[in-house]
């Protein structure tokens, strides 16, 4: 698990951390490429993208296990994950 010593204040950190544990599982990561549309290379080249750490966020905001699951691997509450949302102004 990728738990944390304490909860990124940053949101793009938090959805970076949130983005290594959704590619962790290749079912998730497959699953999230499909909805969204980007391919691996897309997804590289635009990591620090208001647009693509939100895309990242609605994933997992979609899908209540991923939230779940990505804030349990990353050791904040699940509101901290839908708050960043808010926060990347996307």
């Amino acid at each position: 698990m990728l738990r944390e010593s304490s909860s990124p204040s940053d949101p793009q950190t938090l959805v970076l951390n949130a983005l290594g544990w959704l590619l962790s599982e290749q079912s998730r990561a497959e699953r999230f490429l499909s909805l969204t549309g980007l391919t691996p290379d897309d997804l590289r080249g635009s990591l620090g993208e208001p647009a693509t750490l939100g895309a990242v966020l609605d994933f997992l905001c979609s899908h209540e296990p991923d939230l779940l699951g990505a804030a349990d691997a990353l050791g904040v509450p699940p509101e901290t994950l839908v708050a960043a949302r808010r926060g990347l102004g996307a």
